[in-house]
């Protein structure tokens, strides 16, 4: 066949373009019909987190039965200004949301109403909550999971699991300390497409793995230097947003949607869309408990001093793991999809399908006596399932750290501008101590993780 029929590297990467929209967007199988739930059967959910993001997480977990969303909280009572200018989000929309909900349902009989709280504290303080969904900016997963944690709740927490390192081995300790089911928001770990290309790699189709690339969005510039505090909006608690980040004035880009552009909430795209494509990259190279052993900054791009958003605009860096394969994690903005390649082909996830070289392994079949990874076809499904059976989730605590750490680690070797060599049982940087003080942030007080 002429070479031309294969997708090349260079058309990969700009095939990309139209992925980045739907790269957040779970992947949702429907499910056979619930048939009616006693209350005892029921697992009794809490939103704690009612912005962008919960207008799929919510809806994700009302469809079923057997779940009774009791409350809601947000320290926003309700306005616009996230994602797109007609949302209308917050802790009243949300509960609006619920009871309109349960209304509707002849057999929502139970149904005591859904109440909303500013303080997730509040919360966790209820009997009668079985899970939490964290749906809150990257700098609070931490605490908010561990209190939650400790107050005997299970966990779905959205990614990134984590704001730095230490704080996702904590969220480990805590969770297993309690006895609790953690599910990070990975979700294409519920992807059977995705699924599929991870065990083609993982059966050798490809031969031995030598460069596997991984495609995260690009960020925007945002507010340049002299811009103006604004006044705190009406209903919104701006000192508990901040929770345990530095104390700084108020402005709209700060908050809401726009949070994951300041490295005191979020670590940028390579945290945000980089959470799913390098969660795939662990996936298939079977590295769920381990990263790579070197990282090194490969040209990466970030705004002018002065910003109001401070997180890389373009990322790259390269990393490899201990068995030699290359990790190349860049932007190709707006673009999100991997492509691993090896010495006898490749297999890529891009535009929501599998591609591969030779053309004939898309179709290949995973016998009996292969691998075969876990098979989830609805991330929430699972996470409930799982609080029912306590098993452990499609993507549990120590998974979702681990790929966080990547995208922590690559984000340091941008910053830093060069090569690192990183533990990963240890999780230290070797002979690094500038690197090392980056593995972790103060908390402002009173907060305490």
């Amino acid at each position: 066949m002429s070479p031309s029929r294969y997708t090349t590297r260079r058309d990969f990467l700009k095939r990309l373009g139209g992925t980045a929209a739907g790269a957040g967007a779970p992947w949702l199988v429907p499910d056979s019909v619930f048939g009616a739930n006693p209350p005892s059967n029921r697992v009794h959910v809490a939103l704690i987190g009612c912005g962008n993001q919960s207008r799929v997480d919510l809806p994700a977990v009302l469809r079923y039965d057997d779940v009774q969303v009791t409350a809601v909280c947000d320290v926003n009572k309700g306005s616009h200004g996230y994602a797109r200018p007609e949302h209308f989000l917050g802790r009243e929309p949300a509960r609006q949301k619920v009871e309109e909900h349960y209304a509707k349902k002849a057999s929502s009989g139970s149904f005591k109403g859904c109440d909303a709280y500013a303080d997730f504290r509040d919360v966790l303080a209820r009997d009668d909550v079985d899970a939490v969904m964290i749906v809150l900016p990257d700098h609070w997963h931490a605490l908010a999971a561990c209190m939650a944690a400790r107050r005997g709740k299970d966990v779905y927490c959205q990614k990134p699991l984590t704001l730095t390192v230490h704080d996702g081995r904590q969220m480990i300790e805590a969770v297993r300390r309690h006895g609790r089911i953690l599910q990070t928001g990975s979700q294409y770990r519920s992807n059977p497409t995705v699924r599929h290309a991870c065990e083609l790699v993982r059966n050798g189709r490809v031969g031995k793995i030598e460069r596997v690339f991984s495609i995260v969005s690009g960020a925007p510039v945002g507010p340049g230097p002299g811009w103006n505090p604004m006044p705190v909006p009406d209903g919104f608690d701006y000192e508990m947003w901040l929770g345990p980040a530095p104390n700084a004035p108020y402005h709209a880009d700060r908050c809401l949607y726009r949070f994951r552009f300041n490295l005191d909430y979020s670590g940028g795209q390579v945290t945000n869309t980089g959470a799913h494509s390098n969660d795939i990259v662990q996936w298939a190279l079977g590295t769920d408990d381990t990263a790579p052993v070197e990282f090194e900054d490969t040209g990466s791009v970030w705004p002018p001093e002065g910003h109001l958003y401070n997180t890389a605009v373009t990322t790259s860096f390269r990393a490899r793991y201990a068995s030699g394969a290359e990790l190349v994690c860049q932007t190709q903005d707006p673009g999100f999809g991997v492509r691993f390649e090896g010495t006898e082909g490749w297999v890529q996830y891009a535009e929501g399908k599998v591609t591969t070289h030779p053309e004939s392994l898309a179709d290949s079949q995973i016998g009996p006596d292969e691998i075969r990874l876990p098979i989830s076809t609805n991330h929430y499904r699972n996470f409930l399932d799982c609080v029912k059976s306590r098993e452990e989730p499609i993507e549990p605590v120590e998974v979702g750290h681990r790929t966080a750490t990547i995208c922590h680690v690559g984000n340091i070797a941008m910053r830093l501008k060069r090569k690192l060599r990183w533990d990963p049982q240890e999780e230290q940087f070797l002979d690094d101590d500038q690197a090392n003080g980056m593995l972790q942030r103060p908390y402002r007080e009173p907060w305490q993780l």
